[in-house]
């Protein structure tokens, strides 16, 4: 759960669906294949597992830095011969966006790691 307070009062929101939107926001940008694990271990897991575990957070990994900002780590998947540099700076501001809008958290920093490459 990721937690703040506004004028509102306190606010709530579920690792969950932070993880499903950021998914939805960087399967929309352009040179995307996929969303990868998020470490060696967790893919070795997950293949053995057949997908079942691990599977929450696939790929995205979410937490709040000091001052209650969301940190986003975001492993990736990328299409042969796209431009990592712009889709990474593509994915970047879009996630950024699309948290800001749908939850009302400031996302502090978002981390794009290009884990693999689709042939």
């Amino acid at each position: 759960m990721v937690g703040f307070e506004n004028h509102i009062g306190k606010i709530t929101i579920s690792e969950n669906y932070l993880t499903e939107l950021v998914k939805h926001a960087v399967s929309d940008c352009f040179g995307v294949a996929d969303v990868s694990n998020v470490s060696t271990f967790r893919s070795a897991v997950s293949a053995l597992t057949a997908g079942k575990a691990f599977k929450k957070n696939k790929g995205v990994l979410i937490r709040t830095d000091k001052d209650g900002g969301l940190i986003i780590d975001l492993h990736i998947k990328v299409t042969y011969g796209t431009n990592i540099t712009a889709a990474v700076n593509s994915i970047t501001h879009k996630v950024s966006f699309t948290v800001e809008e749908a939850a009302g958290i400031n996302v502090h920093k978002v981390n794009v790691f290009v884990d693999d490459l689709n042939t």
